[in-house]
């Protein structure tokens, strides 16, 4: 027999498997049946997809690192909780740092950042995403560098540890197949 025969026929059988796995994406795993022991399953029990809960942030931690008169170094750490059945992608946490102790209650932007990053356009290699297992808590961390810019109160606040910080951000996740789920989107505030 001639081979390309038996090459062409893997070849359809490797595209037939492809559009095999794009069609069916994550249904390939029991929407009724729970992934993790003890975790509730979803839907109405008859077998519909679960719906995607939001995930839990908490603020960890907020330190001044190093300090001096003219620059100081903050750390900052947050908790996320995946209380799905499955894994979710977290591509960004978004933050705001704002400092209220010394201003008589006005709010006074810090810093802010972003942790991770999202996709743009094609599937990019390299991105800087996280996979939240379900059940599962991952801390992200970041280190913001201030410049002293004249605002005594603020600096005496922390140097002297006596800084009220407020933390709003926003945290953007998905189910973590590319064929299913939509973006999904969390705000968060937190007073410390």
């Amino acid at each position: 027999m001639n081979p390309r025969i038996f090459v062409g026929a893997a070849a359809g059988a490797m595209v037939a498997i492809i559009i095999g796995i794009l069609v069916t994406g994550p249904a390939m795993v029991a929407d009724n049946a729970p992934l993790v022991p003890g975790m509730q399953q979803g839907g109405d029990g008859s077998g519909s997809p679960a719906q995607i809960l939001p995930l839990q942030v908490s603020l960890d931690d907020i330190a001044v690192d190093k300090i001096t008169d003219r620059a100081a170094t903050i750390e900052i750490s947050f908790s996320v909780y995946n209380p799905n059945q499955r894994s979710v992608i977290v591509q960004t946490l978004d933050y705001r740092l704002f400092e209220t102790s010394h201003t008589g209650g006005d709010v006074i932007p810090v810093s802010g950042g972003q942790i991770g990053t999202r996709p743009e356009g094609m599937v990019e290699f390299g991105s800087n995403y996280y996979t939240l297992l379900a059940g599962g808590t991952i801390t992200l961390r970041d280190t913001m560098s201030l410049s002293n810019q004249g605002s005594p109160g603020l600096w005496e606040a922390l140097q002297g540890g006596t800084a009220s910080w407020r933390v709003t951000g926003d945290v953007f996740y998905n189910l973590s197949s590319m064929t299913s789920g939509q973006e999904n989107e969390l705000s968060f505030e937190f007073v410390r």
